[in-house]
């Protein structure tokens, strides 16, 4: 079982619009809703890939209501704290001709120190059991940006595994606790460690700077594949995976299915290689369709076999 947590969870509404141009009137080609949140996101992909899933975060008001009766529909099972606010709104505006999406997110809700009370008191009830729980998306407003990395302490005190996927100030508060896996994306690993990454040797340090900051694993998507460290049978496996050129639909969410790839794997027992293939196999089949999470699981047999992975040698300073 695994266990996704998402704290800003969304309803996300994605349009496909031919030529979009600011300041003109469109018609959509397609309008999709959706319950959203990045965790919501890798709920629906590890779903798709068969493992089991429970959604769990903040839901609340009407917006809310929708998020869990789509999960709901979509069998994914959920078990969210309920708020006062109302969650927010997401909008993707998709252009398939240009290639390009533009995104609007709202702030969401504020929570109170209550319902963060409640949502510590939920996941100790959901991770019985668990062998991941997945913390993933933004922190409500007014919530401590360490607010992550004291869940991973505690769930790490009862041996539980924990991903982290998030950005600035909770990403490198969350990392200092040192969850079992962080899973940023290029911009969001250049922030943590303070600079550009220029060339596949600056990634490649990039992994291990990262790892020294506190995560035991490492996993950064692109949108060419991913870069990761992995500590298997006591020691450190550097990969890079290579997605294959496909025609591209949506990259919306293409991350987040990404590292549900990757933990599905892993759970199934592959090796870190084929662990690292089959990410960057869901990633890339995630793309091939919009609304993010949403992939054929066909798809991933078939982009596996053009996934390329190749290993890293060790870094400078590991000679």
């Amino acid at each position: 079982m695994i266990v996704t947590v998402t704290l800003n969870t969304a309803m996300d509404r994605t349009l496909l619009v031919p030529n979009f141009q600011l300041g003109q009137r469109h018609r959509a080609s397609l309008a999709l809703s959706s319950a959203g949140g990045k965790g919501v996101n890798v709920a629906r992909a590890l779903r798709h890939l068969g493992v089991p899933v429970v959604a769990t975060g903040f839901l609340g008001g009407r917006n809310g209501a929708q998020v869990a009766d789509l999960l709901t529909d979509e069998g994914i099972l959920n078990d969210f704290v309920r708020i006062e606010g109302e969650s927010r709104t997401s909008v993707a505006l998709l252009d398939p001709i240009s290639d390009q999406y533009t995104e609007v997110n709202e702030w969401g809700p504020e929570v109170s120190e209550a319902e963060l009370d409640a949502l510590r008191e939920k996941l100790a009830y959901l991770t019985q059991g668990a062998e991941f729980v997945v913390f993933a998306g933004s922190l409500p407003r007014g919530v401590d940006p360490a607010f992550y990395g004291e869940l991973v302490r505690d769930l790490a005190k009862q041996q539980i595994l924990t991903v982290l996927d998030t950005e600035g100030e909770p990403l490198r508060l969350g990392v200092g606790a040192e969850p079992f896996l962080v899973s940023p994306n290029l911009r969001e690993a250049e922030a943590l460690v303070g600079h550009e990454f220029v060339d596949d040797d600056d990634l490649a340090h990039g992994l291990e700077e990262i790892a020294e900051l506190g995560a035991r694993n490492v996993l950064v998507s692109l949108e060419t594949g991913c870069y990761a460290l992995v500590r298997d049978d006591r020691e450190a496996h550097r990969v890079r995976g290579i997605a294959p050129r496909l025609e591209v639909v949506s990259t919306i969410g293409a991350g987040d299915t990404l590292l549900a790839g990757f933990l599905a794997a892993r759970i199934a027992g592959k090796d870190v290689e084929e662990s690292v293939r089959a990410a960057v196999a869901a990633g890339a089949a995630s793309i091939l369709e919009p609304g993010p999470g949403r992939f054929d699981p066909r798809a991933v047999s078939r982009v596996s076999n053009l996934v390329k992975v190749e290993r890293l040698a060790p870094v400078a300073q590991d000679a």
